[in-house]
C-alpha cells in the first residue's frame, strides 16, 4: 500500500475518531444516553450466570494494569530481541504510556460517576471513558500494527485481526457485565483511544517517510560545511 495514502488514512481515522468521542462526550454531559445506557446493562446483565462471571472476571483481569504491563514487557522483548525494529519500539512504548495518561486527563475532565445499578465487583474513580476499553484497543490494536507486515499469508493476518478484535470486545463487554462502565464509556474509550493510536502512528509513519530527505539534507549540509 503507498505509504502517502497510509498517512492520509491515518490522519482520517483519527480525525473522525476525535469527532465521534466529542459526539459522545456531548451526549453525556446533555443526558441523551442515559435510556441507551440502561437498556444496554440490562440486556448484558440479564445473562448473569456463575460460570458467565468467571469468564467476564477472566478477561477484565486481562484488561488490568497488571496484565497489560507484562504483556507490554513480552512485546517489547519481541520487538527488541526478535525483530530488531528500534523505531517501532519507540512506538510501541509511546503509544501504550500514553492511553493511560490520556484516560487520566479525560476522566478528571468529565468526572463522570460509576453505574449504580447492579455491581459484581467494586472499584473506584470515575467511570467515563473506560480505562479498560482504551488500554484493550490500544495495546491490542498497535500489537495488530506491527505483526501485520509481518505475516504475510492472509489467514494469518484473519487470525490477527479477529482475535485482537475479539479481545477488544470482550474486555469492554466485562465492564458492562460487571457493572462497572457504562456502555457509552466503553464506547468513548474506544473512540478515544481510537484518535490516540491512529495519531500515533500518522505520526510515526510520516517521521517514517521524511527520514531518507532528512538524512539528505544533513549530509548535503556536512558536505558543504567541510569545504
Amino acid at each position: 500500500m503507498n505509504v502517502k495514502f497510509q498517512v492520509t488514512s491515518l490522519f482520517v481515522v483519527s480525525l473522525f475518531s476525535l469527532l465521534f468521542f466529542s459526539l459522545v462526550a456531548a451526549m453525556i454531559r446533555a443526558d441523551k444516553l442515559l435510556d441507551f445506557d440502561r437498556a444496554v446493562i440490562e440486556a448484558v446483565q440479564s445473562q448473569e450466570a456463575p460460570f458467565i462471571t468467571s469468564i467476564m472476571k477472566f478477561f477484565t483481569e486481562i484488561g488490568s494494569t497488571k496484565i497489560v504491563v507484562i504483556l507490554c514487557l513480552l512485546i517489547i522483548f519481541f520487538l527488541y530481541k526478535v525483530l530488531h525494529h528500534r523505531m517501532e519500539l519507540l512506538l510501541f512504548i509511546g503509544v501504550v504510556i500514553g492511553s493511560p495518561i490520556l484516560n487520566k486527563v479525560l476522566k478528571e475532565i468529565f468526572r463522570r460517576a460509576r453505574p449504580d445499578l447492579h455491581r459484581l465487583i467494586e472499584i473506584g474513580g470515575y467511570s467515563f471513558p473506560s480505562g479498560h476499553a482504551m488500554n484493550a484497543f490500544t495495546v491490542y490494536g498497535i500489537i495488530t500494527f506491527l505483526l501485520w507486515r509481518h505475516i504475510f499469508i492472509r489467514s494469518g493476518r484473519t487470525l490477527l485481526l479477529l482475535g485482537s478484535s475479539f479481545f477488544i470486545i470482550m474486555i469492554g463487554v466485562s465492564r458492562i457485565y460487571l457493572g462497572v462502565h457504562y456502555p457509552s464509556d466503553i464506547i468513548g474509550g474506544y473512540f478515544a483511544s481510537g484518535f490516540w493510536l491512529a495519531t500515533s502512528i500518522w505520526f510515526f509513519q510520516w517521521v517514517m517517510e521524511r527520514r531518507p530527505h532528512l538524512a539528505s539534507r544533513m549530509l548535503k549540509r556536512a558536505v558543504k560545511t567541510s569545504k
